[in-house]
């Protein structure tokens, strides 16, 4: 095993990934949106709307009190979930000054999100040269 460099970056950014890890998976992000549309609700309200055992939204409500995302505030036996506003204000600076700095053409914007070389066949996720060995091409099918 090689060792694995730590880079040691600034604030901000280290903030900004952890917010991003917790929002790695659909269901946070869905959880996410539930309480933003209405603040302050129990696990049992978020298991209603949702799909998935009350198990599963527990981990995911953890994961995100974990990266500071969501407050809890205990109210007798129940425990109510909030958001954790100024970490999405954080989130929204990061992404609104990210989006400002890209620089798209008008030519290029139809074309960002296509694939500009199709190899069909059976190994087209290959590329169509090797390029360590030159001499080697894959076999056209298409012949």
């Amino acid at each position: 095993m090689g060792n694995r460099k730590k880079i040691k970056f600034d604030k901000e950014t280290e903030v900004i990934g952890e917010i991003c890890k917790a929002l790695g998976h659909s269901t946070r992000i869905h959880i996410m949106t539930l309480l933003w549309k209405k603040n302050n609700r129990t696990c049992g309200e978020i298991v209603e709307l949702l799909p998935f055992a009350q198990s599963t939204i527990s981990k995911h409500l953890l994961e995100l009190k974990k990266a500071n995302l969501v407050n809890i505030k205990n109210k007798g036996k129940k425990i109510i979930y909030s958001i954790e506003v100024d970490k999405i204000q954080i989130l929204k600076k990061f992404f609104a000054n990210f989006i400002s700095t890209i620089d798209i053409s008008e030519q290029d914007k139809s074309t960002v999100l296509k694939t500009r070389h199709k190899v069909k066949g059976r190994n087209s996720h290959l590329k169509q040269y090797n390029y360590e060995f030159p001499h080697k091409k894959i076999k056209d099918d298409t012949l």
